[in-house]
């Protein structure tokens, strides 16, 4: 079983900035990329960000494109998502998540491990 734990979340002005981060054990050689979703509320979850292990490839949403940065610390299993100029409708739950498969990064169905989330509240 893998675990997944986000942190990083809370309130920010719109135009700040956040960072998030995802912790994930143990086996990481075992799962080859790890995204980022967001779920608003009374909205479908949506793609935000992935990045291979490797850090060689980095997948964005075109909403969030020059704004965000994905990256991971490979030592300490751990993935962060800098977040940059949020607006207030980027207003969600955040989660990570592990996969095994090999492409289809912005697909939720190709994840097989979620964390339970992190809040980010942007006030506008």
């Amino acid at each position: 079983q893998v675990h997944v734990v986000e942190s990083g979340g809370g309130l920010v002005q719109a135009g700040g900035s956040l960072r998030l981060s995802c912790a994930a054990s143990p086996y990481t050689f075992s799962y080859s990329i790890m995204g980022w979703f967001r779920q608003a509320p009374g909205k479908e979850r949506e793609f935000v960000a992935a990045i291979t292990w490797s850090g060689l490839s980095t997948y964005y949403s075109d909403s969030v494109k020059g704004r965000f940065t994905i990256s991971r610390d490979a030592a300490k299993n751990t993935v962060f998502l800098q977040m940059n100029s949020l607006k207030p409708e980027e207003t969600a739950v955040y989660y990570c998540a592990a996969s095994r498969a090999a492409s289809g990064a912005e697909y939720e169905s190709q994840y097989d491990f979620w964390g339970q989330g992190t809040q980010v509240t942007v006030s506008s």
